[in-house]
């Protein structure tokens, strides 16, 4: 609805006649989503305004009473659909803060209205790969401020759609703490337990429309979140790993007059490389124009990025490389498994305090990246690692990076060319592994 008012942040009195998406192309939607090589779309079924895009049968502030398909459409159907067609997942954000719904601020009588939205949405279109919540919590219309029962909106998922991951208010993935694409120099997914406590995510989140939130940069302390030094003293660790979330546009809802201000490719790739190649989720808000299409200056903005992509990381160069480790624990985690495609990974031994492994290419290679990835499946421990090349039989630095986990992208301002590639791992927190080495050197258009 806000897309129709021209706000980011709707009251909850707008008339559903003014919601109508009169061109709804929800394929444009999947295949420019998929063009910039993402896997998955969110789609926000309800804002705080409380208007559903689905014609849910708990309130009349929904589709089914707009113009939009005669009063018959439903806009989750149409998404959820196309991202299959399309090979995407499909996940949906419904807000907790509803500001048009009469019983918000009654309690349990509101808890029991959002958690049968919640059920609607889990049970009428196929698997829900993420329960995107929101922590911001308003007033209603009545004034009242409702007391959020996070544990019982839990319950549903974890019944309705248990492969669903819950993110940001959940317990399953983390906000990165900014909506301005800042990223963490070190992204540690072990972070101290209080973090996933819905009711402190809730008092860190938004809490009005105020366009200086989503620039809003991280304090020292968030600066630093799963170190020895931030986790010393903590009663309890969890897997907790980050997202980062920001939009294509200034705002997250479209504005005509934002239509030259869309991110550049150079910042969209900036934002992909710290996030994605930082060990974190990147969620990239793309909102779709009053025709119900996405806006061509967005549309070019996806298919640029996806083709960016395509040309920094084209094929593997270390396909058919040998390498050689200082330790493996035993024959089934041998060096050789962190260069192929399969689950299998290598990890050092236990008495080996500074692990190393030589990748060579049999013939000297240009390079211009490395990705690297843990096991996460057994943690993430690697603290801190050097990248060297050997030049005229001398070890030569590329550079000293911190943590891995899922992804690390080691992108290098020069191409260089080598034989061989060491990495040595200075710091750890038990045995190291490592699921995938690769090497890349991007394509010149």
């Amino acid at each position: 609805m806000n897309t129709f008012t021209d706000k980011e942040w709707g009251n909850g009195f707008t008339p559903p006649s003014l919601f109508d998406l009169k061109e709804l192309d929800a394929d444009q939607w999947a295949k420019a989503v998929k063009a910039a090589g993402m896997r998955g779309l969110i789609l926000t079924c309800k804002h705080h305004d409380g208007f559903c895009l689905w014609p849910s049968a708990y309130t009349d502030y929904s589709v089914k009473n707009s113009p939009f398909r005669d009063g018959k459409g439903d806009v989750v159907r149409e998404v959820s659909d196309a991202c299959r067609r399309n090979g995407l997942k499909f996940g949906v954000y419904l807000s907790p803060w509803d500001r048009h719904e009469p019983t918000y601020g009654q309690g349990e009588a509101y808890n029991t209205f959002y958690k049968n939205q919640l059920t609607e949405l889990l049970t009428n279109y196929g698997d829900i790969f993420a329960v995107w919540l929101d922590g911001a919590c308003g007033e209603g219309k009545n004034g009242k401020v409702q007391q959020y029962d996070w544990q019982g909106y839990y319950a549903v998922v974890r019944k309705l759609q248990p492969d669903a991951v819950i993110a940001v208010s959940g317990p399953d993935v983390r906000w990165i703490g900014n909506e301005a694409g800042v990223c963490r120099k070190s992204e540690w997914s072990v972070v101290p337990a209080r973090l996933s406590i819905s009711e402190f995510v809730a008092a860190h989140s938004q809490k009005t429309d105020d366009r200086k939130f989503a620039k809003k940069k991280m304090n020292s302390m968030s600066l630093d979140l799963g170190s020895r030094k931030a986790i010393r003293g903590e009663e309890d660790l969890i897997w907790y790993p980050a997202e980062v979330d920001v939009s294509i546009r200034p705002g997250w809802f479209y504005h005509k007059n934002e239509d030259d201000k869309v991110k550049s490719l150079k910042k969209l790739f900036q934002i992909y490389l710290s996030a994605v190649g930082g060990n974190a989720a990147l969620l990239l808000n793309v909102p779709p124009d009053t025709t119900g299409r996405i806006a061509a200056p967005d549309a070019l903005a996806l298919d640029a990025l996806g083709r960016m992509l395509k040309r920094e990381f084209p094929r593997n160069l270390l396909e058919n490389a040998h390498v050689r480790a200082t330790s493996e624990l035993d024959d089934d985690h041998a060096a050789t498994a962190a260069l192929r495609s399969d689950d299998d990974y290598w990890q050092a031994a236990a008495d080996d305090a500074r692990p190393e492994l030589v990748f060579d290419f049999g013939e000297v290679t240009a390079f211009d990246s490395l990705i690297l990835q843990e096991n996460i499946a057994t943690g993430q421990q690697i603290e801190a690692f050097d990248v060297y090349i050997d030049r005229k039989n001398r070890w030569k630095k590329l550079g000293k990076y911190t943590v891995i986990g899922y992804k690390r992208i080691c992108r290098f301002k020069k191409t260089w060319q080598a034989k061989r590639i060491r990495i040595v791992i200075r710091a750890c927190r038990g045995k190291a592994t490592l699921l995938r080495v690769q090497a890349f050197r991007r394509e010149t258009v």
